[in-house]
Formats: structure tokens, sequence, C-alpha cells
């Protein structure tokens, strides 16, 4: 979850990534297929309230703040920015095992199970009518672009398809409770009331990601939401398309010793790098298993940050 400061993902408990809630499945909406001969209007967008009008101005002081301070990064690191195999292995130990958030907001300090999809993830996006078309294709070609780039980094299979189960929202102030009690629930397991901490976000929130586990293994995703306020500016927004997926992949807390990395409150980098490629390379490696403990896991984790960097730890 991006927020002023920080993007994180929370577990759920009524938390948001890492759940291990198994919501009860309601019936799914099909939507009637439209007839072959009817010419679909492009969408027009519409006006805003003055309060999305409002965050709209102060997301972009944010972004202009942010560049201004060298923050967001799109370089993806370099010789300022070296890790080794150590520290690969300790920062995927610190993403992939641990929460930033728990029940009531609040971090543990315990370690979890290691969580990630097992079945193909299939992304869809879903636009609020405050949306002009030209920003609709935009953000369109960025999701599609990038879920075939976590594919690679992953080896596992995610893509743009039909019957989605990844959904990505871009939707105002104004639109974001009534589209996601409309569309979000099509998913299988996922309810309005798991929907709560995504409908009621923080002013300070620019965007968040929900990963469920609604089948027999609760470490095992089987669907995932994530929401970007349409009033993000043009980088931020690609930043979150960029956090938010790959943390509903399962790389679901923050570290403020990773480096190059989004998954780092301190918004230096905007864009995955490729340091974070590895960690999803890492995630889903065959060796590990979903539900392995940290503890299981570690001596593992050490060999694939090694085979990763091509050096000793």
């Amino acid at each position: 979850m991006r927020g002023a400061r920080w993007l994180g993902a929370m577990a759920l408990g009524l938390a948001l990534v890492g759940c291990d809630l198994v919501a009860p499945v309601e019936p799914v909406l099909t939507p009637r297929a439209r007839p072959v001969s009817v010419a679909v209007p492009a969408p027009v967008a519409l006006p805003t309230s003055e309060e999305s009008a409002a965050k709209r101005s102060y997301l972009a002081q944010v972004q202009s703040a942010q560049l201004s301070q060298g923050l967001m990064r799109q370089d993806g690191g370099g010789p300022d920015t070296p890790f080794s195999a150590d520290m690969l292995a300790r920062n995927f130990n610190q993403i992939v095992f641990y929460n930033e958030y728990g029940a009531g907001n609040v971090a543990s300090g315990i370690p979890d199970r290691l969580r990630r999809w097992d079945g193909p993830v299939r992304m869809a996006v879903s636009f609020g009518q405050s949306v002009p078309a030209s920003q609709r294709r935009q953000d369109r070609s960025d999701v599609a672009s990038y879920a075939a780039r976590l594919a690679r980094a992953s080896g596992h299979p995610i893509a743009m398809g039909n019957a989605p189960n990844f959904m990505v929202f871009f939707v105002s102030e104004d639109e974001r409770v009534q589209m996601l009690t409309e569309e979000a629930t099509r998913i299988p397991g996922i309810t309005a009331a798991s929907l709560a901490p995504l409908m009621n976000l923080g002013d300070d929130i620019y965007c968040a990601v929900a990963a469920y586990a609604t089948g027999p293994d609760k470490y095992t995703y089987t669907a995932a939401v994530a929401v970007i306020r349409s009033e993000n500016p043009d980088l931020m927004r690609l930043s979150c398309i960029h956090e938010e997926l790959a943390q509903g992949l399962g790389l679901a807390n923050d570290s403020p010793r990773a480096r190059p990395s989004i998954f780092n409150d301190d918004d230096e980098f905007a864009l995955l790098t490729d340091h974070d490629e590895m960690l999803l390379g890492m995630l889903y490696d065959d060796r590990l298993d979903i539900g392995m403990s940290l503890a299981e896991a570690e001596p593992l984790v050490r060999i694939l940050a090694r085979e990763k960097t091509d050096g000793p730890l």
C-alpha cells in the first residue's frame, strides 16, 4: 500500500496482503454478452467532486516534491546501490515471511509462512467513469506489459485474461466503493466484507492491494484486488502498478534495508528493480514450497540468492 511515504501490503485478518482468511464464496455475477452488432460508445469522463479534485492536486504536489528530492528513481539502481547474495537473502526473508501490518494494523514481528499463487494469475483492469479514454489506453497497456514482465521474472503464468482472478481498479474517490462492491465481488471467494480495507482507504494512501486465500490451503493465493487512485499523476500511477501487482503475488512486506527496491518505505525507487525481479524468481522457484516456514526455507533461500547474484554469500 503506497502512502504519503509508504507502500506496503497489509496481512489479512482484516488486513490486506498475506490474507489467510477463507471468505465464503458468493454467487458469481456473470455479465451478459453484448450483441456484436451493438456499437460500444467511447467512455466519457464525468466531472469529479471537490474532494476528488483536491486529492488530484495534492497528489501532483506529492509527486513534484518527491522528484525534487531525487526520489522515485526509474533507473533500477546502479553502482551506488550494490547488493550481495547475503543482502538479497536477508531482504527476501523480511519481505516474504513478514507482514508490515497484522491484526489491528500492528506489525507482530513474528514470521509467517511462505505465501504465493499456485494456479495461473489472470489479470484484468476496470476503470471508473472519471478516467478518460486516453488514460485508460495507457493504463491498460502499462498493466499488460508489466504482467508480462512479472511472468518472465517469476517463471509463473501471469497474463491478462478472461475470468480474471486479479483485478486492478483505477477509480476516483467518488467511485471506489461502488465499483468494488459491484465488480470485485464477482471473483469467487471475495465478499464485500473482505473488501472493507480497500473501500476505506486513508487520505494518505495512494493505492493498495489485497490478496486472498479462499481455497483449502490458507497460504495459497487464489484472488487479488488492487486499487489505484485515478487522481494519481503519471509516475505515481505507474509506481502503484509496479508495487501493488508485485505485492499481490506474495512480496507482501517492506524493509528499510532493501535497496535497490520498491519494497522500501523511503520511495527512493518508483519502478521494479533487478533486485526485485530476483526476489520474484526466488519466491516462485520450485525448490520453495507454499506454506514453508522461515526456518525451513532459509537454507534454500541462501542457495537461491547465491545463484541469482553469481557470487558467494
